[in-house]
């Protein structure tokens, strides 16, 4: 099996970059001009708080959820207990903070927000990945993600286990239906995506086992098989090993929790699925605060 040239990789300053930027749109979403409820509380007046997960849970988020306060005001220190990637317990407490009560009374919700979705994600993908520890499967995450939290979210389905597919419409190509209907056939539609991006790989999805020969002709990297029976599934893992230039496979399509084994003991490389970041439940955090006043 030739290396992937797929599988996404986000280097640190762009997540970080990316990062910077949606935890200031978020923050402006939220307090637009001021907080006014907060400017109830003196502006002298200290702070200290506690953030406790209520469920079982893998932590993620947690550099969103520092910059949050790094932008409200730089005297707020955390304190944390774990790490993003950790297993998490009920009741366990995640992190401490200090400092001006205003800004923790602001950052609060923003803050909680980023740290329940992204564990949310993180937690769903680690399920999906610990289902398929003992084969010679990966799952992988999908364009299926929040707007304006794609980055974030293929960072917390990494934290989880999970593999990143591409990161969007630019990075790699994936030839659909529609795409090979305009080009007139699979062929067709191969040798164009060479031409026009020869230096991207190339996927292709099919919907029948004559479609996936047609695509290992063509020659591309990796082939979605699209809603495959597991039948079929095992018919495609044959034909592929039997080709003179092999394919990595992917099956898709509407992919549960519970349809993994038996696809993953069909032979696949991988099994993508919308579910690590569409079928989101946030994680269960609360934040506890104590105040104590500063100065008179």
């Amino acid at each position: 099996m030739r290396v992937s040239r797929f599988n996404a990789h986000i280097t640190p300053e762009r997540l970080a970059k990316d990062r910077n930027k949606a935890v200031h749109r978020a923050l402006k979403e939220d307090v637009g001009k001021g907080d006014v409820t907060a400017a109830l509380v003196s502006a002298t007046e200290l702070a200290r708080a506690t953030v406790v997960v209520r469920e079982d849970a893998v932590l993620c988020g947690r550099d969103w959820f520092d910059a949050v306060f790094a932008e409200l005001d730089s005297d707020v220190t955390i304190d944390w207990a774990a790490a993003d990637g950790d297993a998490l317990e009920a009741d366990q407490v995640v992190c401490r903070l200090s400092g001006p009560a205003r800004a923790l009374l602001t950052g609060e919700r923003t803050a909680l927000n980023f740290l329940q979705t992204l564990s949310g994600t993180a937690t769903v993908a680690r399920r999906y990945s610990d289902a398929l520890a003992d084969t010679g499967c990966r799952v992988l995450d999908t364009r299926k993600t929040i707007p304006g939290l794609r980055l974030a979210q293929k960072y917390a389905a990494r934290t989880g286990g999970a593999v990143n597919h591409r990161i969007g419409l630019f990075d790699a190509i994936l030839i659909k239906e529609n795409h090979i209907a305009s080009a007139g056939s699979i062929a067709d539609a191969v040798r164009a995506a060479r031409a026009s991006s020869p230096a991207l790989p190339v996927e292709i999805e099919v919907e029948s086992l004559a479609e996936l020969e047609r695509a290992l002709d063509a020659g591309v990297e990796r082939v979605l098989l699209d809603n495959f029976s597991l039948c079929d599934l095992e018919q495609a893992v044959a034909i592929n090993r039997a080709a003179d230039e092999s394919a990595e496979l992917e099956a898709s399509g509407g992919v549960e929790f519970d349809d993994l084994a038996g696809i993953a003991a069909t032979g696949v490389d991988y099994i993508s699925t919308g579910a690590l970041t569409k079928h989101l439940r946030a994680t269960d955090f609360s934040m506890r605060f104590a105040f104590e006043r500063k100065g008179s």
